[in-house]
């Protein structure tokens, strides 16, 4: 069945629907005495869920909070909700439940079928692999996939109990940094004191009245800003539209006109993949030149900038970096090199850029390379200008309320220390034990058997999908995952414990990335599909097993959990009148609305300098001199990505995947807004019309893509948006493999690198690639990713006292570690809900100090928490 034409859960769930009425409706709409609001929150926005007889038949925005609400809210979670893809019941991989003291037959996974059990049964298994694992390899061996914490909204997400449940039992391995923004997240700190990509940016109301050009670089608010890792309120397109009413000029840099150009009318300048550094240094150059960079403002905020003139103007290769050098490389002519360079600094030009861009080879070099760029022309911390990189997410410029908001259960502190960066799990598979650098630190990769995967789906996000495959099955004893649908990383494990999804349990959660001026209730609407349980559920039933149920449950339940958050938070309201009414308002002060990013540090660079080794902005790191990382220079340079158009063969093209219009990366993928995605059920493909002609692709046509890492098939979707030489596949399809090894369904990560950027951050280079197309005329079936794996019937019955699971259980316990300090408390339970819990160890001090600056606002501490935070990572920050 392709993914246009699939339907609800077959019965009296679908019969229920078609009966009531699938129907999106009004935020006024009174409702009769047998239908019930609840009201609830989601990633895509506050909503109150319409429940007639038990049963979800709408979803109605609440307008006054959510002024654009998205049909991902409106009709796409409703839609996967009873998509016929849920895991109702817990399943064991055949070849592990009927002999899981043997072999498991790993090279099956993702082709035998599943076998439904019971909960006892489920656990008791679950409980056996750790402890078999931790018996036999120790518990570094467990490895932690379940970084990214967008399963949902709340406080309490998959991976934060994962978290704290195995920090009980003797800690496990994690990832280090992320896809979303790995390279600038490690570099930006040494440079300007923060991460940046993670950092409140300039009030929308400075801006207004003082900007008069915003320069877009692979920027594209309108689509990203639709959703949040928290709670999203659509707040930001008025913003943008008023810009654009008062005459505000906006310019795009992109291979592809965005929605957020059509929007406010961008200039566009159609840019080749991989390239902006060479842009941002030629514009550099040409500012020196003709004299039109700011000596005074380079001599009082910046240190390097000798060091750097020296490398534009040539003295180390004996290359000029011209506008014409860079005219060679970017595809861009010299004189409009120049043109944008001249405007930066003769109108009040805020830059705004994508985290997109730095998922690159060498990525550490272009958010610095901007930074450098707009020192040089003076603009960092002057109202309306300056750089920023994070205009595309959490509504960037909404004025922060400095309040204390909710907080998630604490992780605690992880015995284990070994992390692995996310990009580089299939080399750690491959290679247990190699030793790698990160931030300037030795360190070797954990030596993994056991993936555990709660609330993320690892065979989507993760590049290079055959490598990944190979590995697994090479290396890896066993995967468990917690999931309530059948996405790919559940087809591929091997025990598989049905979770509920944020409309079947309570949580808490608050609005505003950054602006932190609301607290959402996530109430339970619907009890839960199946014999499905909520994650904290099962880890309390696992806490049982392994002795520690007290310790992660506090004896408490996560309704009584969700009340003590709310109580700890700055909110006014009473709980049960929060609880009943679903949301709640914080005052946010009138000064936030004159935030500058790095207002301060212009006004007054002695008394609030960057928390940078020289307080400056720093245009060449002698700390990364010193780090003498493989591939990452000690300032920004222009270095070849290992693929771009500058070494294609012929008939390549670069691929770029970025995020999807209707999904939250994987997310949706199983709902009908994805055939927004598709053609024919398979994710669309973007490819300019002189590309298509060439090839003979037409509008519709199966389309095969390909390279030597791999090969899918898309649905063709020819446009003049997208410049020639580039295709477009977006991130998030699910994953299917037909008889030859192609994906079906048009999985991006097929044909990605593994490749770290550098030596330095070692994160991501996915828009690092080369691929070939061709019409496709042998596509076997259907798209069948979307489809729930076989399940069969099995009499075997496993002997749960076979597993001798006492014995093993008391052999693996771990000993408790000391009380937590009520900051170490605070820093686990609210400044690590995004991805794994970072190690106090992985920043010095000075570094928290800088990065905290932007956490604690995200994180919703007040003054006093801050302190707290501060004085537990001074005692326990890197040396």
């Amino acid at each position: 069945m392709t993914l246009s034409r699939r339907n609800f859960l077959k019965g009296s769930v679908a019969t229920a629907i078609a009966a009531n009425g699938l129907t999106l409706f009004p935020a006024g709409k009174v409702f009769a005495s047998d239908t019930i609001t609840i009201p609830s929150a989601t990633h895509y926005g506050p909503f109150k869920a319409v429940v007639k007889s038990g049963t979800l038949i709408g979803v109605q925005p609440i307008n006054d909070v959510d002024p654009f609400p998205t049909e991902m809210l409106t009709k796409g979670v409703l839609s996967r909700t009873y998509s016929d893809t849920r895991i109702k019941y817990p399943m064991v991989r055949k070849s592990l439940l009927e002999d899981p003291l043997g072999d498991h037959n790993p090279h099956l996974r993702g082709k035998e079928p599943f076998v439904r059990v019971d909960w006892d049964t489920a656990i008791a298994l679950t409980a056996f692999c750790i402890a078999r694992t931790v018996e036999k390899h120790g518990n570094e061996a467990l490895f932690s996939s379940s970084y990214g914490g967008w399963s949902h909204c709340g406080v309490n997400r998959p991976q934060t109990l994962q978290g704290r449940f195995f920090n009980l039992i003797g800690g496990q391995s994690i990832c280090a940094g992320d896809y979303s923004a790995g390279a600038s997240e490690v570099i930006l700190p040494h440079v300007i004191g923060d991460m940046e990509v993670y950092s409140p940016q300039t009030a929308w109301e400075i801006v207004e009245k003082n900007t008069e050009a915003v320069l877009f670089i692979g920027c594209d608010p309108w689509k990203t800003n639709r959703v949040e890792f928290r709670v999203a309120d659509h707040s930001m397109q008025k913003h943008w539209e008023a810009f654009k009413a008062k005459g505000i000029k906006f310019i795009s840099i992109n291979p592809q006109q965005t929605q957020t150009d059509k929007a406010v009318g961008s200039e566009m300048i159609n840019i080749r993949p991989n390239t902006d550094t060479a842009l941002f240094t030629a514009m550099s150059y040409h500012l020196y030149k003709t004299g039109q960079h700011d000596k005074a403002y380079i001599d009082k905020y910046t240190v390097g900038f000798d060091k750097y003139l020296a490398y534009l103007i040539g003295d180390e290769d004996g290359v000029a970096k011209t506008p014409e050098w860079a005219e060679e490389i970017t595809g861009l002519p010299a004189a409009k090199i120049k043109e944008l360079a001249e405007l930066c600094v003769t109108k009040r030009t805020q830059i705004a850029a994508g985290w997109a861009l730095q998922r690159a080879d060498h990525g550490e070099m272009i958010h610095w390379s901007i930074i450098n760029f707009a020192a040089i022309a003076g603009k960092i911390g002057k109202p309306g200008e300056g750089a920023g990189f994070s205009w595309h997410y959490g509504n960037g410029g909404m004025p922060a309320s400095g309040k204390r908001m909710p907080i998630g259960l604490s992780q605690g502190r992880n015995p284990i220390t070994k992390t692995c960066p996310v990009v580089m799990v299939s080399d750690m598979l491959k290679n247990p034990g190699k030793a790698y650098t990160r931030d300037g630190s030795n360190l070797t990769l954990p030596k993994a058997k056991l993936i555990y995967n709660a609330g993320n789906n690892l065979l989507s996000h993760q590049q290079d999908t055959n490598e990944l495959i190979n590995a697994l099955n090479d290396n890896i004893d066993t995967i468990i995952c917690h999931e309530p649908w059948w996405c790919a990383t559940a087809k591929y494990s091997d025990i598989v414990l049905p979770t509920t999804t944020t409309l079947e349990r309570d949580d808490i959660s608050s609005g505003g990335t950054y602006s932190n001026n609301k607290i959402y209730a996530m109430r339970q609407v619907i009890e839960p599909v199946g014999e499905s349980l909520d994650d904290y559920e099962i880890f309390s039933r696992l806490a049982f097993m392994f002795n520690v149920h007290k310790e992660f449950t506090d004896g408490k339940t996560m309704y009584q959990h969700v009340k003590a958050s709310y109580e700890a938070s700055d909110a006014t309201e009473d709980f049960k009148t929060f609880w009943q009414n679903g949301i709640t308002h914080v005052s946010t002060p009138d000064a936030a609305n004159s935030f500058v990013r790095h207002g301060d540090f212009y006004a007054d660079p002695d008394k609030n300098p960057l928390h940078t080794p020289s307080g400056k902005i720093e245009l060449y790191s002698e700390t990364l001199a010193g780090f003498k990382a493989k591939d990452c220079p000690p300032m920004p340079q222009w270095i070849p990505p290992f693929e771009w158009l500058g070494n294609a063969k012929k008939g390549q093209v670069h691929v770029l995947s970025p995020h999807p219009w209707m999904r939250l990366h994987s997310q949706m993928a199983n709902a009908d807004v994805n055939s927004y995605e598709s053609v024919d059920g398979r994710q669309i493909v973007l490819i300019n019309k002189q590309d298509a002609a060439e090839r003979g692709v037409k509008d519709g046509d199966v389309v095969e893509v390909y390279n030597e890492r791999g090969t899918l098939l898309a649905g063709a979707r020819i446009t003049d948006e997208a410049m020639p030489g580039v295709i477009y596949i977006h991130e998030g399809a699910w994953l299917q493999l037909d008889s030859k090894g192609r994906c079906n369904s048009g999985s991006i990560n097929m044909l990605t690198s593994s490749q770290p950027t550098s030596g330095l951050a070692q994160a991501t280079s996915a828009n690092t690639c080369l691929a070939y197309f061709k019409k496709c005329t042998d596509a076997e079936t259907p798209n069948q990713a979307y489809m729930p794996p076989k399940i069969v019937k099995s009499d075997f019955k496993v002997d749960i006292w076979s597993l001798q699971l006492g014995k093993r259980l008391k052999a693996v316990a771990a000993e408790q570690g000391p009380a937590q300090s009520p900051g170490e408390k605070l820093f686990y339970g609210s400044c690590t809900l995004c991805h794994a819990a970072p190690h106090p160890s992985d920043f010095t001090y000075k570094q928290w100090k800088g990065i905290t600056n932007s956490m604690f606002p995200r994180a919703g501490l007040n003054e006093k928490d801050r302190k707290l935070v501060l004085d537990f990572l001074k005692d326990n920050a890197k040396k």
